[in-house]
């Protein structure tokens, strides 16, 4: 069975940061981890960034860039930093896994298997 497990969410101060993880196993052939998602109470699901397959090319909506980081470790694990976080920031985060080239376009439709979530809460 496909696992995604996600870990390091939590509460953080604005101004802070923390680290998010997502681990796949037992993906199909053709199958990685390369993109997170958020989606915060009351908005619509939106892409964070994305991370190319093997030479480490990154993609970042306008609201992350410079403040996100998106590393991988394998075709199975990924994170996602979160710098200088602000009350905008709160959300549930998704990481995803696709078969697919959808490092642009963060689309969520080509994603086929996603992690269970982990929710980000910045206190002021």
């Amino acid at each position: 069975q496909v696992q995604i497990v996600q870990s390091g969410g939590g509460l953080v101060q604005a101004g802070g940061s923390l680290t998010l993880s997502c681990t796949a196993s037992k993906l199909p052939r053709g199958y990685y981890v390369s993109a997170w998602f958020r989606q915060a109470a009351g908005k619509e699901r939106e892409g964070v960034g994305a991370i190319s397959k093997t030479d480490d090319q990154t993609f970042y909506r306008p609201f992350a860039k410079d403040r996100f980081t998106i590393s991988r470790d394998n075709a199975d694990k990924i994170y996602l930093r979160l710098n200088n976080v602000t009350a905008e920031d709160t959300a549930i985060y998704h990481c995803a896994a696709a078969n697919v080239f959808d490092l642009y376009g963060l689309h969520a439709s080509n994603y086929d298997y996603w992690g269970q979530g982990t929710q980000v809460t910045v206190s002021s």
